[in-house]
């Protein structure tokens, strides 16, 4: 029971509560202030502590009995403290590559631990609590930026950039809503906030379990500071390695943060760098009549095949890939279509094709949006501009632009067709709403089937090969197309609904490999029905698909092909040493993709500005 002056007379002996209805949080009774003194000790009005041992003593120099700890409370210290433990080793030590994920990789030592439990140590009570929970937080932080950078290593394999790429939430947003619906995406985001802001908040608290520890046991904790340190250097000298490849001696939160803090850094001093490549343009100020004088009369069409890249024309899984590039290159070549073939490397891989898109267009070197949002911002002659200069109809036709694209102006389009504009009435196949074979079929329609029709040149991104891959039309006779609603018949579509969450990693690559063939194919047949004497063919993948389909660390080359049937414009190119044929061999030539566009008008008869200044070197 309590008194009227609310002194404890608890028979029982139980932990003493205060009248205020307090109850004990630490090693000592809390005062009617109901301060929380987190396990340090008895608190005093101030708020302040004591710790463990010494706080004991003064209760007892003060005349109060030393307070025993109930039973639950002692559950929650025996378990509450090794779980913080656990909880702050993980967020210390968790890999940064998923092919290192195992129980195996977290057998380490983070030097991080070590230093600031040692800067604990030496703290007095508030500021201890003050510096764990701060410190806590700063790892949660870290953890966070660790798990969207282990993303980002799935889906474009590479790190997350800290200056540029968050646009690219808005992206994996419609991702989402497009290959599980707009609940699931909406569901997807709040966990993704709420499990950033909970870590933050949990690693805090761990943290101050952690510090109010290391109070209640402090001479036994600095003796352990300074056995784990030495055993870090050991380790550290000796390059001691539980799993291959990752030492004992850990420092990764601070490489980490180190590799980040560099990224920042050469991210914002990158804009100099990039205007003065911007300005190295030789062919800015070239009259339109010294453009492109070798196509005259050509109609030119730019196909960018997603997901296209080098993996899908050698990995034997996607032997069907190349048989069908090859039965093409016979096919085309039995109708005196000819083609040469080779290896551009993308900037990217796994998603952001506008970067490949840029690159190749621009010639410049686009590997992020910092740089993409600089180019649109200049005048820089893009390949479409050189056409537009020369006197070619320009045309973009975006099945995948779900809304207004003004970057059309800066790519030098007189005509832009967003999907709203291409007039399909059948279902959504894949990510995005039209096939690959109707995309095609509406530019012919509208730019290249009226007789006497001005030059075209067009860009024309094919989207029935991007991720997730669960939907496969079929290649169908032209003149069915129409306005798409064939697709409704399953005479059309091979395949329709599959869920995406829900296949193993090789349904996966099986449905890429069906979705890259539907494309090339539609690509061969198009070339076969459509191409007469004044169709010249590029078509290249923007970038290599996700690791999930090639694996981490695989190359960033892509696929480039161009096809004609005037044999003078493939005798243009003989000094590219390309390859013959639809698909380029494993000894095929590789360039950069942003060397594409000048070589590409000096080969077709453009003229330099002899006072331009030089290009500037690849990085």
């Amino acid at each position: 029971m309590t008194n009227h002056t609310g002194d404890p007379t608890d028979a029982a002996g139980d932990d003493p509560i205060r009248a205020t209805g307090d109850g004990p949080t630490g090693d000592g009774p809390t005062r009617a202030t109901g301060d929380d003194p987190t396990g340090e000790g008895p608190t005093d009005a101030t708020g302040g502590g004591t710790g463990g041992d010494e706080g004991r003593r003064a209760a007892d120099d003060a005349g109060r009995p030393a307070e025993v700890p109930g039973r639950g409370r002692r559950l929650r210290r025996a378990v509450g403290g090794p779980l913080a433990a656990l909880l702050v080793a993980a967020a210390l030590t968790a890999p940064d590559q998923l092919r290192e994920l195992s129980p195996a990789a977290f057998l380490r030592l983070p030097v991080e631990a070590l230093i600031v439990a040692a800067a604990l140590l030496a703290l007095p009570p508030r500021p201890r609590r003050v510096v764990a929970a701060l410190t806590g937080a700063a790892l949660g932080l870290v953890t966070v930026v660790r798990l969207t950078d282990l993303g980002f290593q799935v889906a474009w394999d590479r790190p997350f950039d800290l200056v540029s790429d968050w646009v690219l939430f808005d992206d994996a947003y419609a991702f989402l809503a497009g290959s599980v619906g707009r609940a699931g995406a909406v569901g997807a985001a709040v966990g993704v906030v709420l499990l950033a802001v909970g870590l933050l908040v949990a690693l805090a608290l761990a943290a101050r379990r952690l510090a109010a520890l290391l109070a209640r046991h402090d001479t036994g904790a600095r003796r352990a500071v300074a056995a784990l340190t030495v055993g870090w250097v050991a380790c550290a000298a000796f390059g001691v390695r539980i799993v291959p490849g990752v030492p004992v001696a850990d420092s990764g939160a601070t490489a980490l943060i180190r590799y980040h803090a560099v990224q920042v850094r050469g991210g914002l001093s990158d804009g100099d760098v990039f205007a003065a490549e911007v300005a190295a343009d030789p062919y800015r100020d070239t009259p339109g009549d010294q453009l492109l004088t070798a196509l005259r009369g050509k109609d030119v069409v730019v196909a960018f095949v997603e997901s296209y890249g080098r993996d899908a024309v050698e990995e034997p899984e996607f032997a069907q890939v190349g048989a069908v590039l090859d039965e093409g290159t016979r096919r085309l070549r039995a109708a005196g279509i000819g083609s040469r073939s080779a290896y551009l490397t993308s900037p990217t891989a796994g998603g952001g094709s506008w970067l490949a898109h840029a690159t190749l267009l621009s010639g410049l070197w686009i590997d992020s949006q910092q740089r993409h949002r600089s180019l649109l911002a200049t005048d820089r002659l893009t390949l479409g501009g050189a056409f537009q200069r020369a006197g070619w109809r320009t045309v973009g036709v975006m099945p995948g632009a779900l809304a207004d694209w003004p970057e059309g102006k800066f790519y030098g389009y007189d005509q832009f067709y967003p999907a709203r504009e291409l007039g399909y009435q059948g279902p959504k196949l894949g990510y995005f709403l039209m096939p690959d074979q109707y995309a095609l079929s509406e530019l012919q329609r509208r730019e290249r089937s009226t007789p006497g029709h001005p030059p075209v040149m067009a860009e024309i991104p094919l989207t029935s090969s991007h991720s997730p891959w669960t939907s496969f039309p079929r290649v169908i006779d032209w003149d069915d197309v129409g306005d798409g609603s064939v697709y409704h018949r399953n005479s059309a579509v091979a395949d329709v609904g599959g869920k995406p969450v829900r296949r193993t990693a090789a349904q996966i690559r099986a449905d890429y490999r069906r979705t890259v063939e539907y494309t090339l194919k539609s690509l061969i047949s198009y070339v076969e029905t459509y191409g007469d004497d004044d169709l010249v063919l590029v078509f290249l993948g923007d970038h290599q698909p996700s690791p999930v389909v090639t694996g981490e660390d695989a190359s960033r080359d892509v696929p480039v092909t161009v096809v004609a049937r005037d044999p003078k414009v493939l005798d243009r190119i003989d000094g590219w040493q390309w390859q013959d044929g639809l698909r380029p061999g494993p000894g095929a030539p590789v360039w950069r993709m942003d060397t594409f566009r000048d070589r590409f008008l000096t080969t077709f008869g453009s003229r330099p500005d002899p006072g331009a200044p030089p290009a500037a070197a690849p990085r």
